[in-house]
Parts: structure tokens; C-alpha cells; sequence
């Protein structure tokens, strides 16, 4: 599943949870590997002769982890969804994202080379009537809704409070 998504790529489909919420009643989802997310941020930080600042777990109701890497030119917030191994980057730390996506930088690569996807801003930015929707509930669908989501972005990296 690792690998960078390009820009145009419509053909991601959204998997059974990718919106982080799921019903008691069906099987758990799976967890992103966080052993392999932290080998890849110090894969990275070494790649930036930087290192890797705080780390926040995923706690209800965000739908992914947390963390950065702090190098010469600043500090980079890396988003990591907690059940599949999806990776975006973002400006700043939020509880949740819509649009405020940024494009992976070079180092990315630690993160495909540790299995990740790395999600592009442009992938994030496509709407969900331009993707393959049709594993996601009507639980699922009503939040998206309720909270006016329109694109894969804010569907991966959310919470639903």
C-alpha cells in the first residue's frame, strides 16, 4: 500500500473505516504500525539532519496521529491516519483538516520506503464524488454530511466530536 499517490489519481478508494468511525457490531479496524511510523520519522529527520519533535498518539475522536520533524528551515507536521498507512503534511497542527494541506517535501521518501503512502495535496484535495466511496457506511456517510466534508482530506484526517 506504500508508495506516493500523484496528483490526478482518482482511482483511490476510500477502505471500510478510512473515515476513522466504525459500529461496535463490525469487526475492529486495523491500526497503522506505530513502531514503523517512528522508524520512519527518524529516517527522516536523518534525511533533514533535523529530528523528530513531539509524537501525539491518536486519541478519540481524531482519526490520526500526530507528529514533526523539526530541521534548519523549521518545523514539518507529518499526519499519519491511525488505521491505514496513509501520511499527508500539514502546516500546523490541527484537530482536524479540510483544506490545509501541504505538497510532501523530498523526504517523503522515508515514510514510501517504511511502506506508507504519502497522499499528496492534490489527492487531498479531490473531491469525494471523484472517488470510490461505495465501502463506506450510511453511519459514515451522515458524518461526512453533518459536517459538510467534500473532500479525501477532510474524510482521512478528522474528528468527529
Amino acid at each position: 500500500m506504500g508508495g506516493v499517490i500523484n496528483e490526478g489519481n482518482t482511482g483511490f478508494t476510500l477502505l471500510r473505516g478510512a473515515t476513522g468511525f466504525f459500529v461496535a457490531k463490525d469487526s475492529p479496524l486495523p491500526d497503522t504500525d506505530l513502531r514503523a511510523l517512528r522508524t520512519a520519522l527518524y529516517a527522516a529527520a536523518r534525511a533533514v539532519e533535523g529530528r523528530v519533535g513531539e509524537i501525539e498518539v491518536q486519541e478519540y475522536p481524531r482519526s490520526f496521529h500526530t507528529a514533526s520533524i523539526v530541521h534548519r528551515t523549521g518545523e514539518s507536521v507529518i499526519l499519519c491516519h491511525a488505521h491505514y498507512p496513509w501520511i499527508a503534511f500539514a502546516e500546523e497542527r490541527l484537530d482536524w483538516f479540510t483544506g490545509e494541506f501541504l505538497s510532501p517535501p523530498s523526504w517523503a521518501s522515508a515514510f514510501v520506503e517504511a511502506g506508507f503512502a504519502v497522499l499528496s495535496s492534490e489527492q487531498l484535495a479531490t473531491p469525494l464524488s471523484d472517488m470510490d466511496t461505495s465501502v463506506l457506511t450510511q453511519t459514515e456517510w451522515r458524518f461526512i454530511r453533518s459536517y459538510g466534508i467534500t473532500t479525501l482530506g477532510g474524510t482521512l484526517f478528522n474528528a468527529w466530536a
